[in-house]
């Protein structure tokens, strides 16, 4: 991470702790964001990953992904070119569900015909435009992409209000059980909905990544 993004996630922490003290509270016991982009990234290396860990514990998501590396690349990552032209029954042998090895091939297709952009076309896009792209791909929705945007990018106000721990976590943040929150039929234990979040999200501009980050903290008990 360099001085100057660790600067920018301190002044996030600060400005977010204004705007919501409650927020401010895990901030100042949590400590600074840990968000750390690669700007240098390689995007159809990233989306494989993100594929692979899609609905799998992250140990069995990675033993997968190890699989691919090191049938069609060196060992540490695929080879774009190898994947497209891979036969289904070898990219299953990896393990890979046939949704996936589908979408990853498809992956690999619209990487290399210009669908999917490069890291520097990326850069100079807008988030919207990104997502609008590359889900185009089959098998990558819009959570997959905003993952990208802040883990990969450093883009800093993403929202993304369908991830499961972002809504778990401000439902107990904000020991939400008014129904103004919460749709009167929900069950005792029920979140927040990603439609209903959404407008809490405008307090938290422009950096709307960072809170989401400390959400899942509170997801996870800190």
């Amino acid at each position: 991470m360099t001085d100057a993004f660790r600067r920018t996630l301190q002044r996030a922490g600060r400005e977010l702790t204004a705007a919501d003290p409650a927020l401010g509270k895990v901030i100042a016991r949590v400590g600074p964001a840990q968000l750390e982009p690669s700007p240098d990234f390689d995007p159809f290396h990233a989306l494989v990953r993100s594929i692979c860990h899609q609905q799998l514990h992250g140990k069995a998501a990675e033993t997968i992904l190890g699989r691919v590396n090191a049938r069609f690349g060196d060992g540490e990552a695929a080879d774009v070119t190898k994947v497209k032209s891979a036969r289904l029954a070898t990219m299953r042998s990896c393990g890979l569900s046939e949704a996936k090895a589908l979408a990853i091939k498809d992956l690999a297709a619209k990487c290399l015909d210009g669908t999917v952009p490069t890291a520097r076309a990326l850069h100079a896009m807008s988030d919207d435009d990104i997502v609008e792209r590359v889900t185009l791909v089959r098998g990558i929705g819009r959570w997959t992409v905003e993952m990208m945007l802040m883990f990969r990018m450093g883009r800093l106000d993403v929202f993304p209000v369908d991830d499961f721990g972002v809504r778990k976590g401000f439902t107990m943040l904000r020991k939400l059980k008014e129904p103004d929150f919460l749709p009167t039929s929900s069950p005792p234990g029920a979140l927040i909905t990603a439609k209903k979040l959404m407008p809490h999200g405008e307090a938290w501009r422009p950096w709307r990544s960072v809170a989401a980050w400390y959400l899942w903290r509170v997801a996870d008990g800190r």
